[in-house]
């Protein structure tokens, strides 16, 4: 049941990232590189393509011990972690500024909404909830904190910056470093919840 789930999810992971990128292509405003590169200044789509990566390994492990950090306790919470941010982030500050049609409306709601809920499912089920300790929280920091550094890199030599709370062009640096702040401690808190709730569901 999990190798086939998992599955099922990577397709529909795999497809809401690949049809985004054919979008963004199909819609560009600029090269068809300059358009990849900030393809994958979203974090969005670098979480996404990080969900589809995760269940394709698990639809495809055939023998004990392959890949171990996919089934080590706490990947697949800081995954979810991930990807629960960016379903709320999305839904609290970036769904009321624009309104997709079509074809961009559905991939919208995988990216933001079905896949967060799949992985959120998929957690619940899969997770070695026991083993999952406060004291990983920091190391899954990483990711985000990695993350935002190459953006304040990259938008200070191109001057793109894929949102507009962390876009220093217009707010500023002081308050992109505050919402960055802000940030880190949804984060924490979030990662803490899950953390807690799977040890009271375990």
């Amino acid at each position: 049941m999990k190798k086939n789930l998992s599955l099922v999810f990577s397709l529909i992971a795999w497809f809401a990232v690949l049809t985004q990128y054919y979008l963004m292509i199909e819609n560009r405003t600029s090269s068809i590189v300059e358009t990849t590169i900030r393809f994958f200044s979203y974090f969005t789509i670098l979480t996404n393509s990080l969900v589809a990566i995760y269940f394709t390994l698990i639809a495809m492990q055939i023998k004990p011990g392959f890949l171990k950090i996919i089934d080590k306790p706490g990947t697949l919470t800081a995954i979810t972690v991930y990807i629960t941010t960016v379903g709320l982030v999305y839904q609290i500050l970036l769904r009321h500024i624009w309104e997709p049609k079509g074809l961009q409306m559905i991939v919208d709601e995988l990216l933001h909404t079905l896949i967060p809920i799949m992985v959120i499912i998929f957690w619940y089920f899969y997770e070695n909830k026991a083993l999952v300790i406060y004291k990983q929280i920091p190391k899954w920091l990483v990711y985000p904190l990695v993350y935002l550094s190459y953006i304040l890199v990259s938008g200070k030599v191109s001057n793109f910056y894929p949102y507009p709370f962390i876009d220093v062009a217009t707010i500023g640096l002081l308050k992109v470093l505050m919402n960055a702040v802000g940030l880190a401690a949804f984060f924490f808190i979030l990662s803490a919840i899950f953390i807690r709730v799977g040890k009271a569901i375990k």
